[in-house]
């Protein structure tokens, strides 16, 4: 897996969008609605770090398990 910056651009572009998104339904007088964009947001963006995450540590087992041979 090479490293490459899309995927901070993913996330930089949820966070954004959902900030907008916040700003203008904080305007408009729906916090509840607000908040709730925020949250989903956030979640977006944990189930996209956690999948990274869960792919960097496949990595790293099997570099121990190859280097046990």
């Amino acid at each position: 897996m090479l490293i490459d910056a899309t995927i901070l651009f993913q996330i930089a572009g949820i966070g954004i969008i959902t900030a907008l998104i916040h700003t203008v339904l904080k305007q408009v007088g729906k916090e509840d609605i607000a908040q709730f964009v925020s949250l989903v947001g956030f979640i977006i963006v944990l189930v996209i770090v956690i999948h990274h995450l869960s792919d960097l540590f496949q990595q790293i087992k099997s570099v121990f398990l190859l280097q046990g041979l």
